[in-house]
């Protein structure tokens, strides 16, 4: 099946209100050329460099969004024009990221970062950690928290790819109720390819999709 094809599949799965991002890493121009022909505009890459040179060279209304680890020295590069960073991970993430956008004179929307699963090579905050970015965002008028994003366990087993959504959707509930957050803090990006399904049965609204679009990526 064609890229478009993939795209419209994935769509007719997701129910209005859930946000697709086009996961476009490692893939040519003429591969997000024509997911963005079909209509999407919403794209997102988990490398700063190809991110920078992806934005500069395709259309200007395509909506990037920053899904991978994210390294305080290289915020400055994206800070310009990223529409959204998914994995904050830190409190010294936040912080440059602060930086950078009162640098460039924008508020730049972020998601927090939960380790929900088993591995420990994931990346994310605990709860405690996540409590205490919660009762300082005031002192980061340049940063907009739009929400909670997290990985679930990479296995087979779906109740436990379940019970890890449902533990992040709880916690976005607390969130909500603990920090009294504005109304702008309602994004839940989980699930991928192999689990978005189930991902949008827990109550993700924003999910990342690659490979179901694109095709197996080649990392050579």
């Amino acid at each position: 099946m064609s890229i478009t094809q993939n795209l419209n599949s994935v769509r007719n799965s997701i129910p209005e209100g859930v946000t697709l991002v086009a996961v476009s890493k490692t893939k040519p121009n003429e591969a997000i050329e024509e997911a963005y022909a079909a209509g999407q505009r919403v794209f997102g890459e988990n490398k700063v460099q190809e991110l920078v040179t992806k934005h500069e060279t395709l259309p200007k209304d395509i909506e990037w969004h920053m899904i991978g680890h994210l390294q305080s020295n290289k915020v400055k590069y994206i800070a310009p024009f990223v529409h959204l960073i998914h994995g904050v991970d830190s409190l010294k993430l936040l912080k440059e990221i602060n930086k950078q956008g009162t640098k460039v004179n924008r508020v730049i929307d972020v998601l927090l970062q939960m380790h929900i699963a088993q591995e420990e090579t994931k990346f994310g905050l605990n709860k405690e950690e996540l409590y205490e970015i919660l009762d300082k965002l005031n002192d980061f008028p340049n940063v907009a928290v739009k929400g909670l994003m997290g990985m679930a366990t990479f296995t087979e087993d779906v109740s436990k790819i379940k019970q890890e959504f449902n533990h992040l959707k709880s916690t976005f509930e607390e969130s909500k109720i603990h920090s009294n957050l504005s109304k702008d803090f309602k994004t839940i990006s989980m699930g991928m390819s192999g689990d978005y399904k189930e991902a949008i049965e827990c109550g993700s609204t924003m999910v990342r999709v690659g490979s179901s679009i694109f095709g197996v990526r080649n990392y050579n």
